[in-house]
């Protein structure tokens, strides 16, 4: 059973999400929240699977309360997925940035709500790499100067070479044909470039490659070989 909590200052949003959730019958609603605090609160105390948090609630808006679970050792296995009005809202890449494994748009339809959930508590991104990437060029358009990010000396040539790719929008697959590697080979070296850097999923790798410097806004992805 995966055991999702809801945080969200609007009760019929909530009331909505749980009815939804509580239909597929593997997800079970732990808990509700109407602000971000109690959200960081309920997430102590229940250990859910995933948190689903709204951008936009009192105390504690859903970045500051992604940081706060992000930032606790004993929530690590907590995944945090932003629900949001708008595509592209100002506030999406701060969230990915402070820890969140996507976002939901809360007009999804109820079978897309019920994936995304499910491959949340897999561990995985909710964002496809080309998402993850429209976002990240939207917001950083104009990057700072890149820094040696802390992790970036662990990573192999290979490895910083995947990661770069990853942050193109290539999928596993792409990155297999791409370095004329295998498929197991192209994931392998995806999941110990996140272990390296500290990342919880692909979307907080395609981050760390557009901070560090190995992916600059704009480049768009490598053309093929």
């Amino acid at each position: 059973m995966i055991r999702v909590l809801l945080a969200d200052d609007q009760p019929l949003i909530r009331a909505g999400f749980r009815a939804l959730l509580e239909m597929a019958g593997d997800i079970a609603v732990a808990g509700e929240a109407g602000d971000g605090a109690a959200a960081v609160e309920l997430a102590r105390a229940l250990r859910p699977d995933v948190a689903l948090l709204d951008v936009r609630m009192p105390l504690l808006d859903g970045i500051q309360a992604t940081r706060s679970i992000g930032a606790d050792p004993d929530l690590d296995g907590v995944r945090v997925v932003i629900l949001t009005n708008y595509a592209l809202d100002e506030y999406v890449f701060a969230a990915l940035r402070a820890g969140a494994s996507g976002f939901l748009l809360k007009d999804i339809e109820p079978a897309e709500l019920l994936r995304s959930v499910r491959v949340a508590a897999r561990g995985e991104a909710l964002l496809s790499p080309s998402v993850t990437r429209r976002l990240i060029e939207e917001y950083v358009a104009t990057p700072p100067r890149p820094v040696a990010a802390p992790g970036l000396e662990r990573l192999t040539d290979r490895e910083r070479e995947v990661v770069a790719l990853a942050a193109s929008g290539l999928s596993n697959e792409e990155i297999a044909a791409h370095l004329v590697i295998s498929h197991a080979t192209a994931k392998t070296h995806v999941s110990r470039s996140m272990t390296k850097l500290g990342a919880r999923d692909r979307a907080q790798l395609v981050v760390f490659a557009y901070e560090s410097g190995l992916v600059t806004p704009g480049a768009g992805r490598p053309p093929r070989p």
